[in-house]
């Protein structure tokens, strides 16, 4: 009787063995893995283009809450064109960026915090501590302004969407 239990047990596995070996392979299709994030590789831009003219700046923020540059760089008393582009997908009511410069000595948290409650002005509070700011934007989306800054300096930038300033933040020197 143990005899007979082994042998049928061993046709078993036998046959059972490969039986699952071939669902299992008939299971596995031949479609490419879906991938559970992407990213897009930017290219570093210069960080401004000089002219008689003006300076001109093009900024890149994108869907990681990252700036591609954390210090721009321009002449007193020269007209700055800023242009700020979001390369990302995600609208802007779940990531959206701006470029807001602060003026001299604005501590850049206390500004931010204050920034939170003014979500129906774009996360931009009604007070004179930033010297210009571009729209918000969602993915896909641009925005430029122009500005002159005379005096010489370090002035802080951000974006002011609510828990991107900790990481979305730089300098623009002002020579």
């Amino acid at each position: 009787m143990n005899c007979n239990f082994i042998k049928i047990n061993r046709l078993m596995k036998i046959k059972i063995i490969p039986l699952i070996s071939l669902l299992f392979l008939i299971s596995c299709k031949n479609e490419p893995a879906k991938e559970k994030f992407s990213y897009e590789r930017v290219q570093e831009n210069e960080k401004s283009i000089e002219n008689d003219e003006q300076t001109i700046i093009v900024l890149n923020s994108n869907d990681l809450m990252l700036f591609d540059k954390t210090s721009l760089s321009a002449k007193a008393g020269k007209n700055i064109k800023l242009t700020l582009n979001h390369t990302g997908k995600i609208g802007k009511e779940f990531m959206g960026h701006n470029f807001v410069l602060l003026k001299k000595d604005v501590d850049v948290n206390d500004f931010a915090m204050l920034a939170l409650d003014f979500k129906e002005n774009e996360y931009i509070p009604e007070n004179d501590d930033f010297i210009v700011h571009t729209k918000m934007l969602g993915g896909g989306e641009s925005d430029i302004i122009n500005f002159t800054i005379e005096e010489p300096g370090s002035y802080k930038y951000v974006c002011t969407f609510p828990g991107h300033y900790q990481i979305m933040q730089g300098e623009l020197i002002i020579e």
